[in-house]
């Protein structure tokens, strides 16, 4: 069986977890390897100030507290994403309030954000989906002239830019996920990305229970005490030891994964020439980071059989989100302005190839034969 994921692996993640243990001997949150981590995600990304967290979730919960959003109040985001973006402000009392996608990059439709504004709106999270960076220039004039917070949902953005600008690095917070799933891992483990260090000490005793110990262990107070409201939201130093072995060479693990998603678009292009099936699109001012490669088919029937006819042949393939507000709490805290063109539509019909660091050349033409096997026989 071809699996649809691998975690990562690049080599040295075992020495450098011995080295935590016996080495440092520190093995709890804010160790070397997180600091490690910690400058190489602010010098890659440029911003203020990153903070490794437990998930992508626990970083959208502390933007979400951050600006301090309350009960009624709205968040303007895409149904079409992980329920992270959406729960994170939903615990906090606020209402996400979902905008049609669109349908070539199916990232938030910037054109119908403006008509979903109403005087509860406080932000707009925005979702760079597979790695590729939404209309941010458009998306930040719309949030300067509404007084508008912009948080990044860039759980698949490492290493992926707009303009030249890191995803994450551009809003006023970025949130960025290390899941096993995800092009660098870290097991379970995210980041917060701080474009304006004005927030870094509010970040910093949010992260350590509402406490101002970073301040301790830096030697800048004598004691520490409690501060405000928080929570634990700290990684442990072998999930951050694991993560420093890969950002090591991240740029040769986003190679090699740039290299098999170009390997299955040129196998598969006649296929979309032929108008059998769409591929990926990406805008010229993106560059992505082969967070994953899916092809969309004609319907949810035809994507149904494609995955049966693949696993049959070894090959593990999915489909992704089922769009929140047609969830019973997507239903229940949300509501969706406008119409719904787009997301539930290219929802059913997208389906995803396998894609990991360890995918050979071999394996992606094995999947892209049988993918042109599949519609030689339809």
């Amino acid at each position: 069986m071809i699996p649809f994921n691998i975690p990562p692996f690049a080599g040295p993640e075992m020495e450098y977890l011995r080295q935590a243990c016996e080495v440092n001997r520190k093995i709890s949150g804010d160790g070397e390897f997180t600091k490690q981590c910690r400058a190489w995600l602010e010098e890659q990304t440029g911003t203020a100030a990153c903070l490794l967290t437990t998930s992508c979730t626990h970083a959208l919960e502390m933007a979400a507290h951050l600006i301090q959003i309350g009960q009624g109040e709205e968040v303007i985001m895409p149904s079409y994403t992980f329920v992270s973006t959406a729960d994170a402000f939903v615990l906090r009392g606020a209402v996400p309030v979902f905008v049609d996608i669109r349908p070539d990059t199916m990232n938030i439709d910037e054109k119908l954000i403006e008509d979903a504004i109403t005087d509860r709106t406080r932000a707009i999270a925005v979702v760079h989906y597979a790695g590729v960076g939404c209309e941010m220039d458009t998306i930040l004039e719309i949030a300067r002239r509404h007084h508008l917070f912009v948080i990044e949902d860039a759980a698949q953005g490492v290493m992926a830019t707009y303009k030249g600008k890191a995803l994450g690095a551009i809003g006023d917070f970025g949130c960025y996920s290390f899941h096993e799933t995800k092009n660098y891992s870290m097991g379970e483990g995210g980041a917060i990305l701080l474009r304006d260090g004005v927030y870094l000490e509010d970040a910093e005793i949010l992260r350590e229970k509402g406490t101002d110990r970073s301040k301790y262990y830096r030697g800048q107070v004598d004691k520490y005490s409690w501060k405000n409201y928080g929570s634990s939201y700290l990684p442990s130093e072998l999930n951050a030891a694991y993560l420093m072995a890969q950002l090591t060479v991240a740029q040769e693990i986003n190679e090699v994964r740039l290299a098999r998603w170009e390997q299955y678009r040129e196998e598969l292009s006649e296929l979309e020439q032929a108008g059998r099936i769409e591929l990926p699109y990406i805008p010229g001012e993106c560059r992505h980071n082969a967070h994953m490669f899916y092809i969309k088919c004609r319907d949810l029937e035809e994507r149904t059989a494609l995955i049966g006819f693949l696993k049959d042949r070894e090959i593990l393939s999915v489909f992704h989100y089922v769009p929140l507000h047609s969830a019973p709490a997507g239903r229940r805290f949300g509501r969706f302005s406008g119409e719904d063109r787009y997301t539930t539509g290219e929802s059913e019909r997208l389906l995803r190839l396998p894609m990991f660091h360890q995918l050979t050349e071999e394996q992606v033409s094995y999947i892209a034969e049988n993918v042109r096997e599949f519609y030689r026989n339809r």
